[in-house]
Protein backbone atom coordinates (compact mmCIF):
# COMPACT_ATOMS: atom_id res chain seq x y z
CA UNK A 1 0.00 0.00 0.00
CA UNK A 2 1.49 3.54 -1.24
CA UNK A 3 1.52 6.40 0.94
CA UNK A 4 -1.06 8.29 -1.21
CA UNK A 5 -3.60 5.53 -0.75
CA UNK A 6 -6.29 5.92 1.64
CA UNK A 7 -6.00 3.03 4.65
CA UNK A 8 -8.88 0.96 6.01
CA UNK A 9 -11.22 1.75 8.47
CA UNK A 10 -9.36 1.09 11.68
CA UNK A 11 -5.64 1.30 10.64
CA UNK A 12 -3.40 4.29 12.14
CA UNK A 13 -2.34 7.10 10.61
CA UNK A 14 1.39 8.26 10.19
CA UNK A 15 1.65 9.57 13.71
CA UNK A 16 0.17 5.76 15.47
CA UNK A 17 -3.37 7.05 16.44
CA UNK A 18 -6.50 5.40 15.27
CA UNK A 19 -8.88 7.36 12.93
CA UNK A 20 -11.78 6.04 15.09
CA UNK A 21 -10.30 7.54 17.68
CA UNK A 22 -9.54 11.04 16.58
CA UNK A 23 -13.35 11.13 15.16
CA UNK A 24 -14.52 9.76 18.82
CA UNK A 25 -12.31 12.59 21.15
CA UNK A 26 -13.68 15.45 18.12
CA UNK A 27 -17.62 14.16 19.09
CA UNK A 28 -16.66 14.04 22.49
CA UNK A 29 -15.57 17.54 22.61
CA UNK A 30 -18.23 19.11 20.41
CA UNK A 31 -21.09 16.95 22.83
CA UNK A 32 -19.42 18.69 26.14
CA UNK A 33 -19.06 22.19 24.55
CA UNK A 34 -23.01 21.36 23.27
CA UNK A 35 -24.05 20.74 26.82
CA UNK A 36 -22.03 24.06 27.85
CA UNK A 37 -23.94 25.86 25.81
CA UNK A 38 -27.59 24.35 26.49
CA UNK A 39 -26.57 25.57 30.33
CA UNK A 40 -25.68 28.43 29.26
CA UNK A 41 -29.01 29.13 27.53
CA UNK A 42 -30.77 27.69 30.28
CA UNK A 43 -28.93 30.14 32.95
CA UNK A 44 -29.92 32.85 30.76
CA UNK A 45 -33.27 31.95 30.48
CA UNK A 46 -33.85 31.44 34.05
CA UNK A 47 -32.20 35.28 35.03
CA UNK A 48 -34.35 36.52 32.31
CA UNK A 49 -37.32 35.15 34.18
CA UNK A 50 -35.96 36.87 37.04
CA UNK A 51 -35.58 39.91 35.84
CA UNK A 52 -38.90 40.18 34.44
CA UNK A 53 -40.39 39.56 37.98
CA UNK A 54 -38.31 42.13 39.51
CA UNK A 55 -38.38 44.43 36.97
CA UNK A 56 -40.03 47.18 39.10
CA UNK A 57 -36.50 46.98 41.24
CA UNK A 58 -34.17 46.56 38.33
CA UNK A 59 -35.04 48.94 36.62
CA UNK A 60 -34.72 52.25 38.66
CA UNK A 61 -31.40 50.72 39.97
CA UNK A 62 -30.04 50.66 36.18
CA UNK A 63 -31.58 54.15 35.55
CA UNK A 64 -29.84 55.42 38.77
CA UNK A 65 -26.48 54.47 38.02
CA UNK A 66 -26.65 56.14 34.38
CA UNK A 67 -28.13 58.76 36.15
CA UNK A 68 -24.81 58.19 38.53
CA UNK A 69 -22.72 58.03 35.92
CA UNK A 70 -24.07 62.00 34.69
CA UNK A 71 -23.23 63.31 38.20
CA UNK A 72 -20.54 62.26 39.42
CA UNK A 73 -18.08 63.91 37.95
CA UNK A 74 -19.31 67.23 39.25
CA UNK A 75 -19.97 65.12 42.39
CA UNK A 76 -16.16 64.95 42.49
CA UNK A 77 -14.68 68.09 41.81
CA UNK A 78 -17.21 69.24 44.61
CA UNK A 79 -15.64 66.67 47.41
CA UNK A 80 -12.00 67.62 46.04
CA UNK A 81 -13.32 71.54 46.49
CA UNK A 82 -13.79 70.45 50.50
CA UNK A 83 -17.42 69.64 50.75
CA UNK A 84 -18.36 66.37 52.15
CA UNK A 85 -19.26 63.99 50.30
CA UNK A 86 -23.57 64.07 51.23
CA UNK A 87 -23.75 67.98 50.61
CA UNK A 88 -21.71 67.66 47.48
CA UNK A 89 -23.96 64.54 45.96
CA UNK A 90 -26.94 67.17 47.21
CA UNK A 91 -25.98 70.06 45.55
CA UNK A 92 -25.47 68.15 42.13
CA UNK A 93 -28.95 66.54 42.48
CA UNK A 94 -30.11 69.90 43.43
CA UNK A 95 -28.65 71.33 40.26
CA UNK A 96 -29.67 68.49 37.77
CA UNK A 97 -33.33 69.23 39.25
CA UNK A 98 -32.68 72.77 38.40
CA UNK A 99 -31.58 72.06 35.16
CA UNK A 100 -34.77 70.09 34.47
CA UNK A 101 -37.11 72.16 35.74
CA UNK A 102 -36.19 74.92 33.95
CA UNK A 103 -36.13 72.64 30.70
CA UNK A 104 -39.76 71.96 31.63
CA UNK A 105 -40.35 75.41 32.68
CA UNK A 106 -39.46 76.66 29.22
CA UNK A 107 -40.88 74.72 26.90
CA UNK A 108 -44.86 74.53 28.93
CA UNK A 109 -45.61 77.44 28.30
CA UNK A 110 -44.72 77.44 24.54
CA UNK A 111 -46.40 73.99 24.27
CA UNK A 112 -49.60 75.59 25.81
CA UNK A 113 -49.64 78.77 23.53
CA UNK A 114 -48.73 76.67 20.00
CA UNK A 115 -51.10 73.60 20.70
CA UNK A 116 -54.17 75.30 20.00
CA UNK A 117 -53.35 76.96 16.82
CA UNK A 118 -51.80 73.18 16.14
CA UNK A 119 -55.07 71.51 16.23
CA UNK A 120 -56.59 73.90 14.30
CA UNK A 121 -54.34 73.22 11.50
CA UNK A 122 -54.73 69.38 11.77
CA UNK A 123 -58.25 69.77 11.52
CA UNK A 124 -57.69 71.59 8.05
CA UNK A 125 -55.63 68.92 7.20
CA UNK A 126 -58.19 66.65 8.09
CA UNK A 127 -60.47 68.21 5.78
CA UNK A 128 -58.23 68.39 2.96
CA UNK A 129 -57.63 65.02 3.37
CA UNK A 130 -61.88 64.24 3.59
CA UNK A 131 -61.56 66.53 0.05
CA UNK A 132 -59.05 64.65 -1.38
CA UNK A 133 -60.70 61.50 -0.94
CA UNK A 134 -63.83 62.62 -2.27
CA UNK A 135 -62.15 63.87 -5.42
CA UNK A 136 -60.78 61.55 -8.59
CA UNK A 137 -59.22 59.39 -8.48
CA UNK A 138 -60.67 57.70 -5.35
CA UNK A 139 -64.42 59.38 -5.91
CA UNK A 140 -65.26 58.17 -2.26
CA UNK A 141 -68.79 59.51 -1.26
CA UNK A 142 -69.99 60.97 1.70
CA UNK A 143 -72.31 58.04 3.25
CA UNK A 144 -69.55 55.86 2.65
CA UNK A 145 -67.32 58.14 5.08
CA UNK A 146 -70.21 58.55 7.23
CA UNK A 147 -70.31 54.64 7.61
CA UNK A 148 -67.19 54.44 8.20
CA UNK A 149 -67.07 56.95 11.02
CA UNK A 150 -70.47 55.42 12.36
CA UNK A 151 -68.42 52.02 12.86
CA UNK A 152 -65.86 53.24 14.41
CA UNK A 153 -67.80 55.11 17.17
CA UNK A 154 -69.94 52.15 17.87
CA UNK A 155 -67.18 50.10 17.95
CA UNK A 156 -65.37 52.27 20.78
CA UNK A 157 -68.49 51.95 22.52
CA UNK A 158 -68.54 48.32 22.01
CA UNK A 159 -65.34 48.39 23.94
CA UNK A 160 -65.85 50.88 26.62
CA UNK A 161 -65.15 48.59 29.36
CA UNK A 162 -61.71 48.07 27.56
CA UNK A 163 -60.95 51.55 27.39
CA UNK A 164 -62.43 52.18 30.86
CA UNK A 165 -59.89 49.55 32.00
CA UNK A 166 -57.53 51.12 29.71
CA UNK A 167 -57.67 54.79 31.88
CA UNK A 168 -57.33 53.04 35.07
CA UNK A 169 -53.99 51.23 33.97
CA UNK A 170 -52.55 54.65 32.63
CA UNK A 171 -53.67 55.87 36.29
CA UNK A 172 -51.08 52.91 37.44
CA UNK A 173 -48.75 53.25 35.15
CA UNK A 174 -48.40 56.74 36.07
CA UNK A 175 -48.14 56.58 39.41
CA UNK A 176 -45.48 53.67 38.69
CA UNK A 177 -43.64 56.00 37.17
CA UNK A 178 -44.02 58.42 39.96
CA UNK A 179 -42.31 55.93 41.82
CA UNK A 180 -39.77 54.78 40.06
CA UNK A 181 -38.61 58.41 39.43
CA UNK A 182 -38.25 58.68 43.29
CA UNK A 183 -36.44 54.87 43.84
CA UNK A 184 -34.32 56.60 40.91
CA UNK A 185 -33.31 59.80 42.51
CA UNK A 186 -32.99 58.53 45.67
CA UNK A 187 -30.31 55.58 44.70
CA UNK A 188 -28.70 58.24 42.60
CA UNK A 189 -28.01 60.33 45.42
CA UNK A 190 -26.42 56.93 47.45
CA UNK A 191 -24.71 55.70 44.68
CA UNK A 192 -22.96 59.33 43.76
CA UNK A 193 -22.13 59.91 47.98
CA UNK A 194 -20.69 56.66 48.64
CA UNK A 195 -19.73 55.26 45.04
CA UNK A 196 -16.43 55.28 45.80
CA UNK A 197 -16.71 52.93 49.08
CA UNK A 198 -18.41 50.56 47.12
CA UNK A 199 -15.40 48.56 45.62
CA UNK A 200 -13.30 48.01 48.31
CA UNK A 201 -16.70 46.93 49.98
CA UNK A 202 -17.31 44.14 46.57
CA UNK A 203 -13.84 43.15 47.25
CA UNK A 204 -13.92 42.34 51.16
CA UNK A 205 -17.20 40.19 50.42
CA UNK A 206 -16.16 38.31 47.26
CA UNK A 207 -12.02 37.74 48.58
CA UNK A 208 -8.57 38.68 46.79
CA UNK A 209 -8.29 36.38 44.56
CA UNK A 210 -11.77 37.07 42.96
CA UNK A 211 -12.20 40.64 44.06
CA UNK A 212 -9.94 41.58 41.73
CA UNK A 213 -11.56 40.51 38.64
CA UNK A 214 -14.34 42.45 39.53
CA UNK A 215 -12.93 45.17 40.43
CA UNK A 216 -11.36 45.77 37.38
CA UNK A 217 -14.67 44.55 35.69
CA UNK A 218 -16.38 47.20 37.30
CA UNK A 219 -13.78 49.87 36.79
CA UNK A 220 -13.73 49.09 33.12
CA UNK A 221 -17.62 49.12 33.11
CA UNK A 222 -17.88 52.15 34.67
CA UNK A 223 -15.56 54.52 32.31
CA UNK A 224 -17.14 52.94 29.53
CA UNK A 225 -20.40 53.42 30.84
CA UNK A 226 -19.62 57.38 31.76
CA UNK A 227 -18.05 57.82 28.13
CA UNK A 228 -21.16 56.31 25.99
CA UNK A 229 -23.10 58.99 28.27
CA UNK A 230 -21.11 62.10 27.78
CA UNK A 231 -20.55 60.86 24.60
CA UNK A 232 -24.15 60.20 23.51
CA UNK A 233 -25.41 63.46 25.39
CA UNK A 234 -23.07 65.65 22.90
CA UNK A 235 -23.83 64.29 20.40
CA UNK A 236 -27.71 64.67 20.76
CA UNK A 237 -27.17 67.66 21.67
CA UNK A 238 -25.41 69.36 18.48
CA UNK A 239 -28.10 67.25 16.44
CA UNK A 240 -30.81 69.32 18.58
CA UNK A 241 -28.96 72.26 18.22
CA UNK A 242 -29.16 72.32 14.32
CA UNK A 243 -32.31 70.50 13.74
CA UNK A 244 -33.63 73.43 16.30
CA UNK A 245 -31.91 76.41 14.97
CA UNK A 246 -33.74 74.97 11.58
CA UNK A 247 -37.25 74.30 12.49
CA UNK A 248 -36.91 78.26 14.14
CA UNK A 249 -35.98 79.61 10.51
CA UNK A 250 -38.75 77.96 8.74
CA UNK A 251 -41.25 78.81 11.62
CA UNK A 252 -42.87 75.65 12.22
CA UNK A 253 -44.85 75.33 15.74
CA UNK A 254 -43.49 73.48 18.78
CA UNK A 255 -39.43 73.77 17.22
CA UNK A 256 -38.15 74.15 20.69
CA UNK A 257 -40.15 71.14 22.29
CA UNK A 258 -39.50 68.92 19.15
CA UNK A 259 -35.55 70.22 19.73
CA UNK A 260 -35.71 69.03 23.26
CA UNK A 261 -37.32 65.75 21.42
CA UNK A 262 -34.42 65.32 19.66
CA UNK A 263 -31.79 65.74 21.91
CA UNK A 264 -33.17 62.27 24.46
CA UNK A 265 -34.59 60.45 21.38
CA UNK A 266 -30.56 60.78 20.19
CA UNK A 267 -30.18 58.55 23.23
CA UNK A 268 -31.79 55.72 21.81
CA UNK A 269 -29.09 55.05 18.81
CA UNK A 270 -30.98 54.88 15.52
CA UNK A 271 -34.36 54.15 16.55
CA UNK A 272 -34.70 57.06 18.74
CA UNK A 273 -33.76 59.79 15.84
CA UNK A 274 -36.17 58.42 13.59
CA UNK A 275 -38.86 58.50 15.79
CA UNK A 276 -38.11 62.30 16.54
CA UNK A 277 -37.36 62.95 12.96
CA UNK A 278 -40.13 61.61 11.74
CA UNK A 279 -42.14 63.62 14.43
CA UNK A 280 -41.01 66.80 13.45
CA UNK A 281 -41.54 66.24 9.70
CA UNK A 282 -45.04 65.80 10.81
CA UNK A 283 -45.63 68.76 12.33
CA UNK A 284 -44.23 70.73 9.59
CA UNK A 285 -46.74 69.08 7.58
CA UNK A 286 -49.54 69.67 9.37
CA UNK A 287 -48.39 73.76 10.30
CA UNK A 288 -46.63 74.89 7.13
CA UNK A 289 -47.14 72.24 4.35
CA UNK A 290 -45.62 69.84 2.06
CA UNK A 291 -42.67 72.52 1.26
CA UNK A 292 -41.82 73.08 5.06
CA UNK A 293 -42.06 69.19 5.89
CA UNK A 294 -39.69 68.22 2.87
CA UNK A 295 -37.16 70.89 3.91
CA UNK A 296 -37.11 69.75 7.49
CA UNK A 297 -36.65 66.57 6.01
CA UNK A 298 -33.92 67.31 4.11
CA UNK A 299 -31.99 69.08 7.37
CA UNK A 300 -33.17 65.70 9.44
CA UNK A 301 -31.49 63.73 7.22
CA UNK A 302 -28.61 65.98 6.52
CA UNK A 303 -27.53 66.58 10.28
CA UNK A 304 -28.38 62.69 11.33
CA UNK A 305 -26.06 61.75 8.22
CA UNK A 306 -23.36 63.87 9.60
CA UNK A 307 -24.03 62.14 13.08
CA UNK A 308 -23.72 58.96 12.01
CA UNK A 309 -20.67 59.09 9.63
CA UNK A 310 -18.42 61.31 11.09
CA UNK A 311 -19.45 62.86 14.95
CA UNK A 312 -20.23 58.87 16.33
CA UNK A 313 -17.78 56.92 14.97
CA UNK A 314 -14.98 59.94 15.77
CA UNK A 315 -16.13 60.46 19.39
CA UNK A 316 -17.49 56.80 20.31
CA UNK A 317 -14.71 55.01 19.42
CA UNK A 318 -13.14 55.05 22.40
CA UNK A 319 -15.84 53.99 24.22
CA UNK A 320 -17.94 51.97 22.83
CA UNK A 321 -16.21 49.68 20.41
CA UNK A 322 -19.31 48.17 18.93
CA UNK A 323 -20.23 47.41 15.67
CA UNK A 324 -23.70 48.68 14.37
CA UNK A 325 -25.11 45.68 13.95
CA UNK A 326 -24.95 44.76 17.34
CA UNK A 327 -26.47 48.63 18.23
CA UNK A 328 -29.21 47.57 16.29
CA UNK A 329 -30.06 44.01 17.59
CA UNK A 330 -29.18 45.11 21.17
CA UNK A 331 -32.42 48.03 20.57
CA UNK A 332 -34.21 45.99 19.00
CA UNK A 333 -34.15 43.28 21.63
CA UNK A 334 -34.58 45.48 24.74
CA UNK A 335 -37.54 47.63 22.76
CA UNK A 336 -39.14 44.14 22.44
CA UNK A 337 -38.71 42.68 25.84
CA UNK A 338 -38.91 45.67 28.14
CA UNK A 339 -40.32 48.75 25.63
CA UNK A 340 -38.72 52.92 25.65
CA UNK A 341 -36.51 51.70 28.90
CA UNK A 342 -35.20 49.11 27.56
CA UNK A 343 -34.46 50.52 24.26
CA UNK A 344 -32.98 53.32 26.24
CA UNK A 345 -30.76 50.86 28.75
CA UNK A 346 -29.89 48.50 25.88
CA UNK A 347 -26.69 49.90 24.43
CA UNK A 348 -25.01 50.90 28.10
CA UNK A 349 -25.97 46.74 28.73
CA UNK A 350 -24.74 45.87 25.61
CA UNK A 351 -21.31 47.97 25.88
CA UNK A 352 -20.82 46.48 29.60
CA UNK A 353 -21.34 42.89 28.30
CA UNK A 354 -18.80 43.75 25.60
CA UNK A 355 -16.43 44.67 28.79
CA UNK A 356 -17.07 41.82 30.66
CA UNK A 357 -16.10 39.92 27.25
CA UNK A 358 -13.02 41.39 26.76
CA UNK A 359 -11.70 40.75 30.08
CA UNK A 360 -12.77 36.91 30.03
CA UNK A 361 -10.72 36.81 26.32
CA UNK A 362 -7.89 38.68 28.40
CA UNK A 363 -7.56 36.09 31.20
CA UNK A 364 -8.14 33.09 28.14
CA UNK A 365 -4.81 34.57 26.91
CA UNK A 366 -2.97 34.97 29.71
CA UNK A 367 -3.36 31.60 30.97
CA UNK A 368 -3.21 30.01 27.58
CA UNK A 369 -1.10 32.42 24.94
CA UNK A 370 -2.28 31.95 21.52
CA UNK A 371 0.48 29.88 19.24
CA UNK A 372 0.65 32.80 16.75
CA UNK A 373 1.00 30.09 13.31
CA UNK A 374 2.58 32.00 10.69
CA UNK A 375 0.02 33.88 8.51
CA UNK A 376 2.08 34.03 5.16
CA UNK A 377 1.35 30.59 4.42
CA UNK A 378 -2.44 30.92 5.01
CA UNK A 379 -2.70 33.83 2.72
CA UNK A 380 -0.64 32.51 0.10
CA UNK A 381 -3.07 29.22 0.65
CA UNK A 382 -6.14 31.51 0.29
CA UNK A 383 -4.69 33.29 -2.98
CA UNK A 384 -3.74 30.12 -4.76
CA UNK A 385 -7.16 29.17 -4.31
CA UNK A 386 -8.64 32.38 -5.84
CA UNK A 387 -6.03 31.75 -9.00
CA UNK A 388 -7.74 30.56 -12.34
CA UNK A 389 -6.65 26.60 -13.16
CA UNK A 390 -3.61 27.11 -15.66
CA UNK A 391 -4.76 24.04 -17.40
Amino acid sequence: MTEDEPQPVGTTDSTGTDRGVVIGRGLWWVAKWSLCIVAIAAGAWVLGHVLAVLWVVVLPVLLAVVVATVLWPPTNFLTRVGLRPGAAAGLTLFGFFAVVGGIIALIVPSVVDQIPDLADKSTDGVNKVRDWVQGPPLNVEDEQIGSAVDAIVSRLQTSADKIASGVFSGVSTATSVLITVFLVLVLSFFFIKDGPRFLPWVHGVTGSRGGRHIEAVMIRSWFTLGGFIRTQALVSLIDAVFIGVGLVILGVPLALVLAVITFFGGFIPMVGAFVAGALAVLVALVANGLTTALIVLGIIIAVQQIEGNLLQPMLQSRTMKLHPVIVLLAVTAGGSLYGIPGAFLAVPVAAVAAVVIRYISEQIDLLAPPANPPEEPIRQSLQDESLPDPE
